[in-house]
């Protein structure tokens, strides 16, 4: 079992979450309680899924879960950009993470090792 802070895709997910609670607090006081609260929880419960994912056997569930957490955030992210909170450019920069992100929790689910 390789440590899971050494995994790229935990340390890809905890620096998008970094990135997230510097950006939301620039939201609107009526966005930054709701919309910036989910949107730090489902990171947080994505890192969450992808740490256990790293300590268990059978990741297949785990692995999903987290990918469907990415879904939520997507949608959060989208929402953002809709209410004008968040810059074409940082939602562009943003969802290139959330690609990577994306992109290493299926390689990981479709390497069998799950």
């Amino acid at each position: 079992m390789t440590i899971y802070n050494n995994l790229p895709v935990y340390k890809t997910s905890y620096d998008f979450l970094l990135d997230v609670f510097n950006f939301t607090k620039n939201f609107k006081r009526e966005y930054k309680y709701t919309l910036g609260e989910d949107m730090k929880k489902e990171i947080t419960s994505m890192i969450a899924d992808i740490y256990r994912a790293n300590s268990v056997q059978s990741k297949h569930s785990l692995l999903q879960s987290a990918r469907e957490h990415l879904e939520v955030i997507r949608l959060y992210l989208r929402l953002s950009k809709d209410l004008k909170q968040i810059s074409l450019d940082k939602f562009i920069t943003f969802n290139e993470k959330i690609e990577s992100i994306s992109k290493q929790l299926y390689g990981w689910q479709k390497s069998g090792v799950v």
